[in-house]
């Protein structure tokens, strides 16, 4: 299984996927990660006086923003983040990736939480 988290340090899981600059990438076999990588995200959601928790449908042209996004981590199975719009999710979902929107803090602890079968969406509270 090969997972993408936003961040924008490589040390805490992003709050807002849109508005990240990297993805770290975990490769896991046998119950271990087995490589990592980070990856520069080239394709970035232009906020549009966003308000947080105001929840904002794109037109056209922001599916498109989103499918190009996924095609950056086209290789991976899973996709964790703070948060993201509503839109986003379902894009990503319609590229193929699981999506988890979560409220761990550092990725240590969202990779602890995948090892160990933990790791929830929490999707409903998570969108904005």
């Amino acid at each position: 299984m090969k997972v993408a988290i936003v961040t924008n340090n490589g040390q805490t899981v992003s709050q807002h996927f849109g508005r990240s600059k990297y993805f770290f990438i975990a490769t896991i076999e046998d119950g271990k990660v087995v490589d990592q990588e980070y990856r520069e995200r080239f394709v970035r959601h232009h906020a549009h006086n966003h308000e947080h928790g105001h929840h904002h449908e794109h037109g056209a042209g922001g599916h498109h923003d989103h499918t190009n996004m996924a095609k950056e981590i086209a290789d991976c199975d899973t996709l964790v983040a703070g948060g993201m719009g509503r839109s986003a999710y379902e894009a990503f979902k319609e590229a193929g990736l699981e999506v988890v929107l979560t409220d761990y803090r550092q990725i240590d602890e969202v990779i602890g939480a995948l090892l160990s079968g933990t790791l929830e969406n929490k999707f409903e509270e998570r969108t904005h």
